[in-house]
């Protein structure tokens, strides 16, 4: 007998007794998921062995030929990786211990401390949130005894639009939290395998979208708490105010309409800047993507090209194409072919119709001789100090 059963049996009296069950049957399943998986006798566990194994020997063929080499440098940061790998992928007390612990205590701390509050702030929340939906309850039971259910009936009445609000706002504080922590049980489940994806560098792409996804889930109950508290102050005095004499009040009805559809409206956002904040984190590094050339090498060539002819219009064509960067490229070039150096290396280098290589090739053999003459100049310039005529000494000639 699993000891969620009581836990889950009750799971539909209250939000708080909704949130307990999930808690525990998230514990549950990820404890279990990761003893099938790594433990003793898993069924990932020969391939644990084996990417180990690999990882050694791609580290050996490194050495070997000179890519990588033994030194603090160099072995600190993979033995820290195989490390932290071996512990969270083995270990089931440590990965609850930090993983867990960090993806779901410690948001539920910081709300705690926070708003104030002694305990954990996501059951002091689902408790409030127990009496609104009691006392709304209340109210649609005093209203509704001897009349006709208005539910039925199809009119846009205030006992209609005071169940469509708390409709609202069930969705938007049970639903977001309840999801969010079924999301966060997955992704802790599956977490050793995307642990072991971070060996290698061709996978840690997929590492790090699992801590980024990870980190989402586990900040999103975080935000529903502290917006969820204000829109909660905001209730207590509008379903205070829903009960008449009469029948459900229609401008507490509509202001309880109001509010749920401004917390979803917040939910929303919530959302959205959660996967704002974790879309532009690197991952220490996991995920950093490679940075791209300025500007393409033909580009530039046609660019070139474009600038020793003497049309005006393929000029314009290619520096719009090419952009600054070409831009200076082309000008730089087109001042250096106006050089006696270069113009002697190249005839007709500007006024033929060469490829564009070709045309390159040759700027750069005139850039090899002109530094090779002015090095030449320099030495020879040197030489001649050397064995220079030195003018004698007026001392010595009075003597």
């Amino acid at each position: 007998m699993s000891a969620c059963t009581s836990l889950t049996a009750n799971a539909s009296q209250s939000v708080a007794a909704a949130l307990r069950a999930v808690d525990c049957l998230a514990s549950e399943t990820t404890a279990s998921a990761f003893g099938r998986l790594f433990s003793t006798g898993g069924v990932l566990l020969p391939a644990l062995t084996g990417l180990l194994t690999l990882y050694i020997i791609f580290f050996a063929i490194s050495l070997l030929t000179g890519r990588s080499r033994i030194g603090i440098s160099a072995l600190t940061p993979r033995m820290m990786t195989l490390g932290l790998v071996l512990t969270f992928t083995t270990s089931w007390v440590a990965y609850q211990s930090v993983v867990w612990s960090l993806a779901v205590g410690a948001p539920d701390q910081i709300a705690g401390i926070l708003m104030g509050t002694r305990g954990s702030a996501t059951q002091i929340f689902a408790d409030r949130i127990d009496l609104i939906f009691g006392a709304i309850a209340e109210v649609a039971e005093s209203t509704s005894s001897g009349q006709a259910n208005p539910a039925t009936s199809g009119s846009f009445t205030p006992g209609n639009l005071m169940w469509l609000g708390a409709l609202l706002l069930l969705l938007g504080t049970v639903g977001v939290l309840v999801t969010a922590r079924i999301a966060l049980a997955v992704l802790l489940a599956v977490g050793p395998v995307f642990i072991l994806f971070g060996l290698f560098s061709g996978t840690r792409g997929l590492c790090a979208g699992w801590l980024r996804g990870l980190v989402m889930t586990a900040v999103t109950p975080l935000f529903v708490v502290l917006g969820g508290g204000l829109i909660l102050e905001l209730l207590v005095p509008v379903v205070s105010s829903l009960r008449t004499g009469e029948g459900v009040d229609g401008r507490a009805a509509l202001a309880l309409f109001l509010v749920a559809a401004v917390h979803m409206a917040l939910m929303t956002m919530i959302l959205k800047v959660t996967t704002t904040i974790v879309s532009g984190w690197t991952v220490f590094g996991l995920g950093a993507e490679k940075s791209e050339p300025e500007t393409n090498p033909a580009v530039q060539e046609a660019a070139i090209l474009s600038a020793l002819q003497p049309g005006p219009d393929t000029q314009v064509s290619a520096i719009q194409a090419s952009g600054a960067g070409a831009t200076r490229r082309a000008s730089d070039i087109a001042r250096a072919v106006s050089t006696p150096v270069e113009t002697s290396v190249l005839p007709q280098a500007a006024n033929s119709n060469a490829p564009a290589r070709d045309v390159v090739r040759s700027l750069q053999i005139s850039d090899a001789v002109a530094s090779q003459s002015q090095s030449a100049r320099s030495r020879s310039r040197v030489l001649g100090q050397q064995f220079r005529h030195r003018k004698p000494n007026a001392l010595g000639t009075i003597r």
